[in-house]
């Protein structure tokens, strides 16, 4: 039931979006937040961020590039970061010219467009490849920028991505580091851990200095919970503000591999713009998450 009732919300999403791509963003902007959207005086870092698609990012050719994880690779390699890339295996735009014999044992499926749509191999022996083709077949199909008026994604040809793996030898996924950068300065990375599947992930938001910021419950609820700082995150700090330069706002995603900084991926607009989880206010805060993410984001004029 609760698949068929999200496969009819995104149905009614997409067709709003057809229809107008502001009215799909304000009326889905009111059933999350229950208010009306302010597109005129935006505050929150929700609200900023949906400026940003409908007065910035609309029609921006170089954040349309970004967006495509497969021609951002063009856009690292043309400004110098061609170093912080994983290994691109190959890539597809017919599930049915991929010859798994010539993958390695261990590899990353993804689609190159679009959040949740990945596949890591860990051990290719077991991998059901009727079973992988067809849920591949279904990320082709989908219109991804419909369901919430992601219009960076419009006009990104879908295709298939294969890559280096690069999980631990124990089959661990490597830490997320979520960059937040607001005008070229990045405040802060949210850390993603336990994303493998088994826990409920937990995300901690840390500045520069590695203190916990309290912006989200699991500062609260965890209060024990160490984050690990790696050596070079100090650099991955450095690398995410010159990969975000040129926007007003993009986070910025990297993994650390053995002290290895790689590129995951620019996102310009985070969840959608519709991040229910900054909702959040810390025990005593006057304000909540999304306020104080807001104040930091200076929009142009």
């Amino acid at each position: 039931m609760k698949s068929l009732k999200r496969a009819m919300q995104g149905a009614f999403r997409s067709t709003l979006t057809l229809i107008s791509p502001k009215l799909n963003t304000a009326v889905t902007y009111r059933v999350k937040f229950g208010r009306k959207l302010d597109l005129t005086r935006p505050t929150t870092f929700n609200e900023k961020v949906l400026w940003l698609k409908f007065n910035t990012y609309w029609n921006n050719d170089t954040v349309k590039q970004c967006a495509d994880k497969l021609r951002v690779r063009d856009y690292l390699e043309q400004h110098g970061y061609g170093y912080l890339l994983n290994e691109l295996i190959a890539s597809y735009e017919d599930v049915d010219s991929i010859d798994f014999s010539t993958l390695p044992d261990r590899f990353a499926i993804k689609l190159n467009v679009g959040c949740a749509c990945n596949i890591i191999v860990q051990d290719k022996s077991k991998l059901d490849i009727e079973a992988t083709k067809n849920t591949m077949r279904k990320w082709l199909k989908n219109n991804y920028w419909l369901g919430w008026s992601e219009m960076q994604y419009k006009d990104v040809k879908p295709c298939i991505l294969i890559e280096k793996y690069l999980g631990g030898d124990d089959g661990s996924l490597p830490v997320d580091y979520k960059f937040y950068c607001m005008n070229g300065k990045a405040t802060s990375v949210m850390v993603c851990e336990e994303r493998d599947g088994i826990h409920h992930p937990k995300f901690f938001f840390m500045d520069r200095k590695w203190n916990k910021l309290p912006y989200t419950e699991e500062v609260f609820k965890y209060p024990d919970y160490e984050i690990e700082k790696p050596e070079s995150m100090d650099d991955a700090f450095e690398i995410a503000e010159l990969l975000a330069k040129e926007f007003p706002f993009v986070r910025v995603d990297l993994y650390i591999v053995r002290n290895r900084i790689y590129f995951g991926e620019l996102t310009f607009t985070p969840a959608a713009g519709m991040d229910t989880d900054f909702k959040f206010r810390a025990p005593g805060a006057i304000k909540d998450t999304d306020t104080i993410l807001g104040e930091l984001l200076k929009l142009p004029e």
